[in-house]
């Protein structure tokens, strides 16, 4: 398990740092199709006006949930830190979390889905480990 987890975070935590990049890049979401993204979360989100007239903030948050938790997540498994199996559970709940408010806004789509399940098996993997070790 531990080797599916080191995979999923370092996947998860690098496409996260790309996805903030590309945010920042083109923060209007004109030239990777996110202008009608931009749209709905404007319609359904607080304060529109402040944080959502571009994606700057959302890369941000991106970064920060999604990004620096999965990679620092890997780094403590590579490590074989006590508390490594907890990151993960915590990155896996993270990123569900974050997928369903995906799905509130924009609805269920095959990404989503997708980055859903990868967030479940986090979760269910990390658990798996930790009774693991507690019976040994």
């Amino acid at each position: 398990m531990i080797k599916l987890e080191k995979i999923l975070t370092l996947f998860i935590g690098i496409g996260a740092i790309g996805g903030a990049v590309m945010m920042w890049i083109d923060p209007t979401g004109v030239a990777w199709g996110g202008e009608p993204l931009l749209e709905m979360l404007r319609a359904k989100m607080p304060w529109p006006d402040i944080f959502f007239r571009n994606f700057i903030l959302s890369g941000f948050v991106l970064l920060f949930l999604n990004g620096i938790t999965q990679l620092a997540a890997a780094y403590l498994l590579f490590k074989k830190h006590p508390f490594a199996q907890w990151a993960v559970l915590i990155c896996g709940i993270i990123l569900m979390l974050w997928i369903v408010l995906e799905w509130w806004v924009w609805g269920f789509n095959a990404i989503s889905n997708l980055y859903f399940v990868f967030g479940l098996v986090e979760a269910v993997a990390a658990v798996y480990s930790m009774k693991k070790e507690t019976k040994l």
